[in-house]
Parts: C-alpha cells; sequence; structure tokens
C-alpha cells in the first residue's frame, strides 16, 4: 500500500522536552555558599549551556518563630516583631544578592532566585513541587548526632521527603 506525501508528512516530530530543574537552598551560612559554589563549578560551565534550568530558594524564618524562642512570657514581643521582621527580610535580600552575584560572577544569567517564609523543610520540598525539579542541592551543616537530633537536620528531611534526587554537599574540613 502506498503512503501519499501528505501521511508521511504527519509523522510526528520530536516535542522539546522541558529543560530540568535544579533547586538550590540558599542561606547565610558558609556551607550554603560553599554548596552553590560547587553547585555552579560542577554543573554550570561558563556560557550557560547547562541541563539544568536553576532555581534558588531561601527559607525565611517569621518573626514570630524566631520571637517565639522566649516564649510567651516575653510581654514586648508584640512591640519588637515588626523590628524582628525588618531584620529578617533585610537577611533574606542579603542572602539572596549574594547568591545572585555569586551565579552572575560565573556567568550564570538565567536564575529563578525565591525567597518564602517558612520552615525550611516545608519551603524546599514545596519548591522542588512547585517545580518539578530533578534535583535538589543543600548544603552540609556538618553538625553532629546530638546537634542534629535537637535542632534536626533540613537535608536529612528533604532526602526523605523530597520528590526528587537531593545532593547533599558538604564542606571540606580545614586541617589544623
Amino acid at each position: 500500500m502506498a503512503t501519499s506525501k501528505d501521511e508521511s508528512s504527519e509523522k510526528a516530530q520530536p516535542q522539546p522536552q522541558p529543560q530540568p530543574v535544579m533547586v538550590v537552598a540558599i542561606d547565610e551560612s558558609d556551607h550554603s555558599a560553599y554548596a552553590l559554589k560547587w553547585t555552579l563549578d560542577h554543573f554550570f560551565t561558563a556560557g550557560n549551556n547547562s541541563v539544568f534550568k536553576l532555581v534558588l530558594v531561601h527559607a525565611r524564618p517569621s518573626a514570630t518563630s524566631s520571637v517565639g524562642l522566649a516564649g510567651p512570657v516575653y510581654t514586648g514581643a508584640a512591640e519588637v516583631l515588626p523590628i524582628v521582621d525588618s531584620d529578617l527580610r533585610k537577611i533574606a535580600a542579603r542572602v539572596a544578592d549574594s547568591a545572585k552575584q555569586l551565579c552572575i560572577k560565573k556567568s550564570v544569567n538565567n536564575v529563578i532566585v525565591e525567597v518564602v517564609e517558612g520552615d525550611p523543610r516545608n519551603v524546599l520540598c514545596d519548591t522542588v513541587d512547585k517545580y518539578h525539579a530533578s534535583i535538589l542541592v543543600v548544603g552540609s551543616h556538618g553538625y553532629g548526632a546530638i546537634k542534629r537530633a535537637v535542632l534536626g537536620s533540613v537535608s536529612d528531611y528533604c532526602a526523605h521527603h523530597a520528590h526528587c534526587s537531593v545532593m547533599i554537599v558538604k564542606k571540606p574540613k580545614t586541617k589544623h
């Protein structure tokens, strides 16, 4: 059976696949800065021809959670909240700007930077879901077992709950 020109030209052409997304957690720590720098050096070469679309996310704590550490006994909390909130916003802006500058320095310009209020564990997992990320990169603070048990480990939580692969970047220890 012969095929006409119309039938052969109607064959499905491969559709371009959406670029996979890499989410990188950023905060004010040296461990976070190292993880971002390491990621840029290993996945984003000069010329910006990376396989991944890059999303940076900073989880900003709420003022009430920060002041809440003092407990309900602290009567001046209502007056302090706006000041604490302002300081947290300044820190978040500084973190985001520092990360953007590092990306620019490494010639990575097409970057989405988000600052989201909330617990880092939830913010990171929600961002992974929002962007349908293929990989989440977090820095390791290198806490010992007791400190990790008390504070909780963001990287451990994300490794178990994020709906993508999780890469934990450890900053090498310096020898004295």
